[in-house]
Protein backbone atom coordinates (compact mmCIF):
# COMPACT_ATOMS: atom_id res chain seq x y z
CA UNK A 1 0.00 0.00 0.00
CA UNK A 2 1.09 3.56 -0.74
CA UNK A 3 -1.52 5.61 1.12
CA UNK A 4 -4.29 5.16 3.67
CA UNK A 5 -7.04 7.74 4.16
CA UNK A 6 -8.57 7.16 7.58
CA UNK A 7 -11.69 8.20 9.48
CA UNK A 8 -13.37 10.12 6.68
CA UNK A 9 -17.03 10.07 5.66
CA UNK A 10 -17.07 8.57 2.16
CA UNK A 11 -19.71 9.99 -0.17
CA UNK A 12 -20.52 8.48 -3.55
CA UNK A 13 -23.54 8.98 -5.79
CA UNK A 14 -25.31 6.15 -3.96
CA UNK A 15 -23.84 5.86 -0.46
CA UNK A 16 -22.60 7.75 2.59
CA UNK A 17 -20.57 5.87 5.19
CA UNK A 18 -17.46 6.06 7.37
CA UNK A 19 -14.49 3.89 6.39
CA UNK A 20 -10.78 3.85 5.59
CA UNK A 21 -9.37 3.71 2.06
CA UNK A 22 -6.13 2.03 1.03
CA UNK A 23 -4.43 3.16 -2.19
CA UNK A 24 -1.89 1.11 -4.12
CA UNK A 25 -0.33 1.82 -7.53
CA UNK A 26 -2.76 4.61 -8.29
CA UNK A 27 -5.85 2.49 -7.59
CA UNK A 28 -8.19 2.12 -4.65
CA UNK A 29 -6.95 -1.18 -3.27
CA UNK A 30 -9.28 -1.71 -0.33
CA UNK A 31 -12.07 -0.06 1.66
CA UNK A 32 -12.67 -1.25 5.22
CA UNK A 33 -14.05 -0.06 8.53
CA UNK A 34 -10.55 0.20 9.96
CA UNK A 35 -7.18 -0.31 8.29
CA UNK A 36 -3.79 -0.50 9.97
CA UNK A 37 -0.96 1.25 8.18
CA UNK A 38 2.20 -0.77 7.59
CA UNK A 39 5.45 1.01 8.35
CA UNK A 40 6.34 3.59 5.72
CA UNK A 41 2.81 3.99 4.35
CA UNK A 42 1.53 7.56 4.28
CA UNK A 43 -1.56 8.15 6.39
CA UNK A 44 -4.03 11.00 5.93
CA UNK A 45 -6.47 11.55 8.78
CA UNK A 46 -9.78 12.74 7.30
CA UNK A 47 -11.72 12.82 10.58
CA UNK A 48 -14.52 15.38 10.38
CA UNK A 49 -14.16 15.61 6.60
CA UNK A 50 -15.86 14.11 3.56
CA UNK A 51 -14.04 11.86 1.10
CA UNK A 52 -15.41 12.14 -2.43
CA UNK A 53 -14.56 10.91 -5.91
CA UNK A 54 -12.84 13.57 -7.98
CA UNK A 55 -15.08 15.61 -10.24
CA UNK A 56 -15.00 15.22 -14.02
CA UNK A 57 -15.37 18.42 -16.01
CA UNK A 58 -16.61 17.09 -19.35
CA UNK A 59 -16.79 20.45 -21.12
CA UNK A 60 -13.73 22.69 -21.48
CA UNK A 61 -12.04 24.69 -24.24
CA UNK A 62 -8.34 25.03 -23.36
CA UNK A 63 -5.92 26.83 -25.67
CA UNK A 64 -8.82 27.20 -28.11
CA UNK A 65 -8.46 29.67 -31.00
CA UNK A 66 -11.73 31.62 -31.13
CA UNK A 67 -12.96 35.13 -31.76
CA UNK A 68 -9.62 36.45 -33.00
CA UNK A 69 -7.67 35.21 -29.98
CA UNK A 70 -7.04 32.03 -27.98
CA UNK A 71 -8.69 31.06 -24.71
CA UNK A 72 -6.52 32.23 -21.84
CA UNK A 73 -5.80 28.93 -20.07
CA UNK A 74 -3.21 26.59 -21.53
CA UNK A 75 -3.57 22.87 -20.90
CA UNK A 76 -1.21 23.27 -17.97
CA UNK A 77 -3.01 26.24 -16.44
CA UNK A 78 -6.47 24.77 -16.98
CA UNK A 79 -5.66 21.36 -15.51
CA UNK A 80 -3.77 22.99 -12.64
CA UNK A 81 -6.87 25.01 -11.79
CA UNK A 82 -8.96 21.87 -12.15
CA UNK A 83 -6.85 20.01 -9.59
CA UNK A 84 -7.22 22.89 -7.15
CA UNK A 85 -11.01 22.68 -7.46
CA UNK A 86 -11.21 18.92 -6.98
CA UNK A 87 -11.54 18.11 -10.69
CA UNK A 88 -9.39 15.07 -11.48
CA UNK A 89 -10.37 14.47 -15.12
CA UNK A 90 -10.85 17.14 -17.79
CA UNK A 91 -12.55 16.66 -21.16
CA UNK A 92 -11.47 19.11 -23.84
CA UNK A 93 -13.03 19.74 -27.23
CA UNK A 94 -10.99 19.09 -30.35
CA UNK A 95 -12.27 21.22 -33.23
CA UNK A 96 -11.95 19.35 -36.53
CA UNK A 97 -10.38 21.64 -39.11
CA UNK A 98 -11.70 21.73 -42.66
CA UNK A 99 -10.16 18.88 -44.63
CA UNK A 100 -8.80 17.20 -41.50
CA UNK A 101 -9.58 13.75 -40.14
CA UNK A 102 -11.03 13.07 -36.70
CA UNK A 103 -8.19 11.02 -35.21
CA UNK A 104 -5.64 13.27 -36.90
CA UNK A 105 -7.23 16.24 -35.14
CA UNK A 106 -7.31 14.46 -31.77
CA UNK A 107 -3.68 13.39 -32.00
CA UNK A 108 -2.56 16.96 -32.70
CA UNK A 109 -4.29 18.20 -29.54
CA UNK A 110 -3.12 15.19 -27.56
CA UNK A 111 0.49 16.02 -28.44
CA UNK A 112 -0.10 19.55 -27.16
CA UNK A 113 -1.82 18.41 -23.96
CA UNK A 114 0.33 15.43 -22.95
CA UNK A 115 3.39 17.30 -21.59
CA UNK A 116 1.20 19.89 -19.85
CA UNK A 117 -1.67 17.99 -18.21
CA UNK A 118 -1.66 18.06 -14.41
CA UNK A 119 -4.64 15.67 -14.14
CA UNK A 120 -6.09 13.03 -16.46
CA UNK A 121 -7.71 14.16 -19.69
CA UNK A 122 -10.00 13.02 -22.47
CA UNK A 123 -11.39 14.54 -25.65
CA UNK A 124 -14.61 15.04 -27.55
CA UNK A 125 -14.34 15.88 -31.25
CA UNK A 126 -16.40 18.72 -32.71
CA UNK A 127 -17.37 17.75 -36.26
CA UNK A 128 -17.27 20.62 -38.74
CA UNK A 129 -16.58 18.79 -42.02
CA UNK A 130 -18.53 15.54 -42.28
CA UNK A 131 -17.22 14.24 -45.61
CA UNK A 132 -18.08 10.59 -46.46
CA UNK A 133 -14.67 9.40 -45.31
CA UNK A 134 -15.07 11.30 -42.03
CA UNK A 135 -18.46 9.69 -41.46
CA UNK A 136 -16.77 6.30 -41.81
CA UNK A 137 -13.97 7.40 -39.45
CA UNK A 138 -16.43 7.85 -36.59
CA UNK A 139 -16.22 4.14 -35.78
CA UNK A 140 -12.42 4.23 -35.80
CA UNK A 141 -12.58 7.13 -33.36
CA UNK A 142 -14.72 5.04 -31.01
CA UNK A 143 -12.10 2.28 -31.15
CA UNK A 144 -9.37 4.88 -30.56
CA UNK A 145 -11.06 5.88 -27.30
CA UNK A 146 -12.93 9.03 -28.31
CA UNK A 147 -16.57 7.87 -28.66
CA UNK A 148 -18.22 11.28 -28.20
CA UNK A 149 -18.77 13.99 -30.80
CA UNK A 150 -20.18 17.49 -30.84
CA UNK A 151 -21.98 19.41 -33.53
CA UNK A 152 -22.60 23.14 -33.45
CA UNK A 153 -26.06 24.28 -34.55
CA UNK A 154 -24.67 27.82 -34.40
CA UNK A 155 -21.50 29.80 -35.28
CA UNK A 156 -22.28 29.80 -39.00
CA UNK A 157 -20.00 32.75 -39.79
CA UNK A 158 -17.15 31.17 -37.81
CA UNK A 159 -17.33 28.02 -39.94
CA UNK A 160 -18.26 25.70 -37.07
CA UNK A 161 -21.98 25.17 -37.74
CA UNK A 162 -23.40 22.07 -39.39
CA UNK A 163 -26.83 21.87 -41.05
CA UNK A 164 -29.67 19.56 -40.11
CA UNK A 165 -28.62 17.01 -42.73
CA UNK A 166 -25.18 16.64 -41.17
CA UNK A 167 -26.71 16.44 -37.68
CA UNK A 168 -29.06 13.69 -38.87
CA UNK A 169 -26.22 11.74 -40.52
CA UNK A 170 -24.10 11.99 -37.37
CA UNK A 171 -26.98 10.82 -35.18
CA UNK A 172 -27.71 7.80 -37.39
CA UNK A 173 -24.08 6.75 -37.53
CA UNK A 174 -23.55 7.29 -33.80
CA UNK A 175 -26.59 5.12 -33.03
CA UNK A 176 -25.13 2.25 -35.04
CA UNK A 177 -21.61 2.35 -33.58
CA UNK A 178 -22.31 3.11 -29.92
CA UNK A 179 -21.17 6.73 -30.01
CA UNK A 180 -22.76 9.83 -28.48
CA UNK A 181 -23.55 13.10 -30.24
CA UNK A 182 -23.80 16.34 -28.25
CA UNK A 183 -25.19 19.59 -29.61
CA UNK A 184 -24.74 23.27 -28.94
CA UNK A 185 -28.35 24.25 -29.56
CA UNK A 186 -29.11 27.82 -30.69
CA UNK A 187 -30.72 29.15 -33.87
CA UNK A 188 -28.08 31.12 -35.87
CA UNK A 189 -30.47 32.82 -38.27
CA UNK A 190 -32.51 34.34 -35.46
CA UNK A 191 -29.31 35.42 -33.69
CA UNK A 192 -27.88 37.11 -36.80
CA UNK A 193 -31.16 38.86 -37.54
CA UNK A 194 -31.48 40.18 -34.00
CA UNK A 195 -27.83 41.30 -33.87
CA UNK A 196 -28.29 43.27 -37.09
CA UNK A 197 -31.39 44.93 -35.67
CA UNK A 198 -29.77 45.94 -32.36
CA UNK A 199 -26.60 47.27 -33.94
CA UNK A 200 -28.68 49.27 -36.39
CA UNK A 201 -30.48 50.86 -33.44
CA UNK A 202 -27.19 51.67 -31.68
CA UNK A 203 -27.84 49.10 -28.95
CA UNK A 204 -24.33 47.80 -28.30
CA UNK A 205 -23.96 47.00 -24.58
CA UNK A 206 -23.50 43.49 -23.17
CA UNK A 207 -27.22 43.36 -22.38
CA UNK A 208 -27.86 42.93 -26.10
CA UNK A 209 -25.76 39.79 -26.15
CA UNK A 210 -28.57 38.29 -24.08
CA UNK A 211 -31.28 40.01 -26.12
CA UNK A 212 -29.80 38.67 -29.36
CA UNK A 213 -30.08 35.07 -28.13
CA UNK A 214 -32.84 34.91 -25.48
CA UNK A 215 -34.71 31.85 -24.28
CA UNK A 216 -36.67 31.10 -27.45
CA UNK A 217 -33.53 31.13 -29.62
CA UNK A 218 -32.09 28.27 -27.58
CA UNK A 219 -35.40 26.47 -27.04
CA UNK A 220 -36.17 26.18 -30.77
CA UNK A 221 -32.83 24.53 -31.49
CA UNK A 222 -33.19 22.15 -28.54
CA UNK A 223 -36.61 21.09 -29.84
CA UNK A 224 -35.24 20.60 -33.35
CA UNK A 225 -32.28 18.53 -32.17
CA UNK A 226 -34.50 16.32 -30.02
CA UNK A 227 -36.93 15.92 -32.93
CA UNK A 228 -34.16 14.47 -35.11
CA UNK A 229 -32.84 12.26 -32.32
CA UNK A 230 -36.31 10.84 -31.75
CA UNK A 231 -36.84 10.35 -35.48
CA UNK A 232 -33.68 8.25 -35.75
CA UNK A 233 -33.98 6.69 -32.28
CA UNK A 234 -30.48 7.90 -31.50
CA UNK A 235 -29.01 9.01 -28.18
CA UNK A 236 -28.48 12.76 -27.88
CA UNK A 237 -26.83 15.00 -25.30
CA UNK A 238 -27.67 18.71 -25.00
CA UNK A 239 -24.65 20.60 -23.67
CA UNK A 240 -24.74 23.82 -21.61
CA UNK A 241 -28.54 23.85 -21.43
CA UNK A 242 -29.65 27.19 -20.01
CA UNK A 243 -33.39 27.64 -20.54
CA UNK A 244 -36.60 26.29 -19.03
CA UNK A 245 -38.40 25.62 -22.31
CA UNK A 246 -35.49 23.57 -23.60
CA UNK A 247 -35.41 21.58 -20.37
CA UNK A 248 -39.14 20.94 -20.71
CA UNK A 249 -38.45 19.27 -24.06
CA UNK A 250 -35.71 17.13 -22.50
CA UNK A 251 -38.07 16.05 -19.73
CA UNK A 252 -40.83 15.20 -22.21
CA UNK A 253 -38.50 13.10 -24.38
CA UNK A 254 -37.07 11.26 -21.38
CA UNK A 255 -40.57 10.55 -20.07
CA UNK A 256 -41.34 9.05 -23.49
CA UNK A 257 -38.36 6.72 -23.11
CA UNK A 258 -35.82 8.36 -25.43
CA UNK A 259 -32.08 8.45 -24.66
CA UNK A 260 -31.86 12.21 -24.19
CA UNK A 261 -29.45 13.65 -21.64
CA UNK A 262 -28.66 17.23 -20.73
CA UNK A 263 -25.78 19.12 -19.18
CA UNK A 264 -25.96 22.50 -17.52
CA UNK A 265 -23.24 24.76 -16.10
CA UNK A 266 -22.60 26.35 -12.71
CA UNK A 267 -22.78 29.87 -14.17
CA UNK A 268 -26.42 29.25 -15.17
CA UNK A 269 -27.18 27.94 -11.70
CA UNK A 270 -25.76 30.96 -9.85
CA UNK A 271 -26.01 33.98 -12.19
CA UNK A 272 -28.96 35.14 -14.27
CA UNK A 273 -29.38 37.57 -17.18
CA UNK A 274 -29.15 40.61 -14.89
CA UNK A 275 -25.34 40.30 -14.95
CA UNK A 276 -25.44 41.76 -18.48
CA UNK A 277 -26.81 45.00 -17.08
CA UNK A 278 -23.64 45.50 -15.04
CA UNK A 279 -20.96 47.92 -16.16
CA UNK A 280 -18.61 44.94 -16.51
CA UNK A 281 -21.32 42.70 -17.95
CA UNK A 282 -19.08 41.77 -20.88
CA UNK A 283 -17.15 39.47 -18.50
CA UNK A 284 -20.20 37.16 -18.35
CA UNK A 285 -20.65 36.94 -22.12
CA UNK A 286 -20.86 33.28 -23.11
CA UNK A 287 -23.17 31.31 -25.36
CA UNK A 288 -25.81 30.41 -24.57
CA UNK A 289 -26.04 33.41 -22.24
CA UNK A 290 -27.42 33.36 -18.72
CA UNK A 291 -31.19 33.45 -18.82
CA UNK A 292 -34.03 34.62 -16.56
CA UNK A 293 -34.66 33.53 -12.99
CA UNK A 294 -37.45 31.16 -14.05
CA UNK A 295 -34.95 29.25 -16.18
CA UNK A 296 -32.44 29.11 -13.33
CA UNK A 297 -35.09 27.76 -10.96
CA UNK A 298 -36.11 25.16 -13.56
CA UNK A 299 -32.51 23.99 -14.01
CA UNK A 300 -32.19 23.29 -10.30
CA UNK A 301 -35.43 21.33 -10.38
CA UNK A 302 -34.14 19.43 -13.42
CA UNK A 303 -31.05 18.41 -11.45
CA UNK A 304 -33.15 17.24 -8.52
CA UNK A 305 -35.42 15.03 -10.61
CA UNK A 306 -32.61 13.68 -12.81
CA UNK A 307 -33.50 15.27 -16.17
CA UNK A 308 -30.23 17.20 -16.07
CA UNK A 309 -27.68 14.40 -16.02
CA UNK A 310 -24.39 16.27 -15.68
CA UNK A 311 -22.97 19.63 -14.66
CA UNK A 312 -19.85 20.92 -16.44
CA UNK A 313 -18.31 24.32 -16.99
CA UNK A 314 -17.82 25.17 -20.69
CA UNK A 315 -14.58 26.70 -19.36
CA UNK A 316 -13.39 29.06 -22.10
CA UNK A 317 -11.95 32.16 -20.44
CA UNK A 318 -10.40 35.24 -21.97
CA UNK A 319 -8.35 37.96 -20.31
CA UNK A 320 -10.13 41.10 -19.14
CA UNK A 321 -8.40 43.28 -21.74
CA UNK A 322 -9.74 40.93 -24.42
CA UNK A 323 -13.25 41.17 -23.02
CA UNK A 324 -12.78 44.95 -23.16
CA UNK A 325 -12.61 44.78 -26.96
CA UNK A 326 -16.39 44.69 -26.83
CA UNK A 327 -17.10 47.44 -24.32
CA UNK A 328 -18.73 49.50 -27.09
CA UNK A 329 -19.92 46.60 -29.28
CA UNK A 330 -21.15 43.35 -27.74
CA UNK A 331 -20.38 41.41 -30.95
CA UNK A 332 -16.65 41.96 -30.37
CA UNK A 333 -16.60 40.38 -26.89
CA UNK A 334 -14.74 37.04 -26.91
CA UNK A 335 -17.29 34.40 -26.04
CA UNK A 336 -16.70 32.37 -22.88
CA UNK A 337 -16.38 32.27 -19.09
CA UNK A 338 -14.19 30.52 -16.53
CA UNK A 339 -15.34 27.91 -14.04
CA UNK A 340 -13.13 24.81 -14.00
CA UNK A 341 -11.92 25.55 -10.45
CA UNK A 342 -15.39 26.57 -9.25
CA UNK A 343 -17.50 23.64 -10.46
CA UNK A 344 -17.13 21.17 -7.59
CA UNK A 345 -16.74 23.70 -4.75
CA UNK A 346 -19.93 25.47 -5.85
CA UNK A 347 -22.05 22.34 -6.24
CA UNK A 348 -20.75 20.93 -2.95
CA UNK A 349 -21.39 24.26 -1.25
CA UNK A 350 -25.01 24.15 -2.42
CA UNK A 351 -25.21 20.61 -1.05
CA UNK A 352 -23.76 21.85 2.23
CA UNK A 353 -26.52 24.46 2.36
CA UNK A 354 -29.16 21.76 1.81
CA UNK A 355 -30.22 22.67 -1.72
CA UNK A 356 -29.32 19.20 -2.99
CA UNK A 357 -27.78 16.18 -1.30
CA UNK A 358 -24.04 15.55 -1.37
CA UNK A 359 -24.84 12.31 -3.18
CA UNK A 360 -26.59 14.29 -5.92
CA UNK A 361 -23.61 16.67 -6.24
CA UNK A 362 -21.31 13.66 -6.71
CA UNK A 363 -23.79 12.12 -9.13
CA UNK A 364 -23.96 15.09 -11.54
CA UNK A 365 -20.31 16.14 -11.23
CA UNK A 366 -18.65 12.72 -11.28
CA UNK A 367 -20.60 9.45 -11.40
CA UNK A 368 -23.03 10.32 -14.22
CA UNK A 369 -20.24 11.90 -16.23
CA UNK A 370 -18.10 8.77 -16.09
CA UNK A 371 -21.05 6.55 -16.95
CA UNK A 372 -22.31 8.72 -19.84
CA UNK A 373 -18.92 9.15 -21.47
CA UNK A 374 -17.54 5.64 -21.07
CA UNK A 375 -14.92 5.92 -18.34
CA UNK A 376 -16.73 4.12 -15.52
CA UNK A 377 -16.01 2.35 -13.21
CA UNK A 378 -12.38 3.54 -13.31
CA UNK A 379 -13.61 7.09 -12.83
CA UNK A 380 -16.57 8.62 -11.03
CA UNK A 381 -16.76 6.66 -7.81
CA UNK A 382 -14.89 5.41 -4.76
CA UNK A 383 -14.70 1.64 -5.00
CA UNK A 384 -12.06 -1.07 -4.94
CA UNK A 385 -10.38 -1.16 -8.34
CA UNK A 386 -11.28 2.39 -9.32
CA UNK A 387 -8.65 5.05 -9.92
CA UNK A 388 -7.63 6.79 -6.70
CA UNK A 389 -9.05 10.14 -7.82
CA UNK A 390 -10.05 11.41 -4.41
CA UNK A 391 -11.07 14.75 -2.92
CA UNK A 392 -11.04 15.50 0.80
CA UNK A 393 -13.61 18.16 1.60
CA UNK A 394 -13.93 20.22 4.79
CA UNK A 395 -17.65 21.00 5.26
CA UNK A 396 -16.88 23.56 7.97
CA UNK A 397 -14.49 25.69 5.96
CA UNK A 398 -15.57 29.09 4.67
CA UNK A 399 -14.02 30.23 1.39
CA UNK A 400 -14.51 33.44 -0.58
CA UNK A 401 -13.53 33.24 -4.25
CA UNK A 402 -11.05 35.83 -5.52
CA UNK A 403 -8.79 36.00 -8.54
CA UNK A 404 -5.98 36.01 -5.95
CA UNK A 405 -6.83 32.51 -4.68
CA UNK A 406 -7.61 30.91 -8.04
CA UNK A 407 -4.96 28.96 -9.97
CA UNK A 408 -5.55 29.55 -13.68
CA UNK A 409 -3.85 32.15 -15.88
CA UNK A 410 -6.92 34.40 -16.18
CA UNK A 411 -6.63 37.87 -14.63
CA UNK A 412 -10.16 38.01 -13.16
CA UNK A 413 -13.01 35.70 -12.22
CA UNK A 414 -16.77 36.05 -12.63
CA UNK A 415 -16.99 34.27 -9.25
CA UNK A 416 -15.22 37.13 -7.42
CA UNK A 417 -16.65 37.54 -3.91
CA UNK A 418 -18.84 34.44 -3.97
CA UNK A 419 -18.70 32.68 -0.60
CA UNK A 420 -18.55 28.89 -0.49
CA UNK A 421 -19.74 26.94 2.54
CA UNK A 422 -17.20 24.12 2.78
CA UNK A 423 -14.24 23.66 0.43
CA UNK A 424 -11.83 20.98 -0.86
CA UNK A 425 -8.60 20.79 1.13
CA UNK A 426 -6.83 17.94 -0.69
CA UNK A 427 -7.01 16.43 -4.17
CA UNK A 428 -5.42 13.14 -5.21
CA UNK A 429 -5.01 12.18 -8.87
CA UNK A 430 -4.48 8.43 -9.19
CA UNK A 431 -3.15 8.46 -5.63
CA UNK A 432 -0.78 11.39 -6.14
CA UNK A 433 -1.37 14.51 -4.04
CA UNK A 434 -1.86 17.41 -6.45
CA UNK A 435 -3.58 20.01 -4.22
CA UNK A 436 -3.30 20.73 -0.51
CA UNK A 437 -4.59 23.58 1.65
CA UNK A 438 -4.91 26.13 -1.14
CA UNK A 439 -1.71 25.26 -3.00
CA UNK A 440 -1.10 23.28 -6.16
CA UNK A 441 1.48 20.58 -5.41
CA UNK A 442 1.25 18.50 -8.58
CA UNK A 443 3.22 18.65 -11.79
CA UNK A 444 2.70 19.19 -15.49
CA UNK A 445 2.82 15.96 -17.47
CA UNK A 446 1.33 13.81 -14.69
CA UNK A 447 -2.07 13.53 -16.37
CA UNK A 448 -2.81 10.57 -18.63
CA UNK A 449 -5.06 10.19 -21.65
CA UNK A 450 -8.29 8.41 -20.73
CA UNK A 451 -9.27 5.92 -23.43
CA UNK A 452 -13.02 5.58 -23.20
CA UNK A 453 -15.53 2.94 -24.23
CA UNK A 454 -18.47 3.30 -26.61
CA UNK A 455 -21.96 2.06 -25.75
CA UNK A 456 -22.36 -0.60 -28.44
Amino acid sequence: MDLIIKNGTIITAADTYTADIAVKDGKIHMIAASLDAPEGVEVVDAAGKYVLPGAIDAHTHLEMPFGGTTSADSYEAGTRAAACGGVTTVFDFVIQGKGKGLIESVEARKALCEPQACVDYAFHTAITDLRPEVLEELEKSVEYGVPSFKVFMVYKKEGLMVDDGVLAAALEKARDIGALVSVHAENPDLIDRRIEKFLGEGKTSAWYHYESRPEFVEAEAVKRAIHWAKAFDAPLNIVHLACKEGLDEVTKARDEGYQITAETCPQYLYFNKDVYKREDGRNWVCSPPMKGQDSQDALWEGIKRGDITTVATDHCPFQSYEKDWGKDDFTKIPNGCMGIENLYPYMLSEANKGRISFNKAVEVCSYNVAKLYGCAPEKGTIAAGSDADIVIYDPNMSFVVSKDNMHSDVDYTIWEGVEMTGYPVMTFSRGKLVFKDGEFVGEAGWGQFVKRKGNK
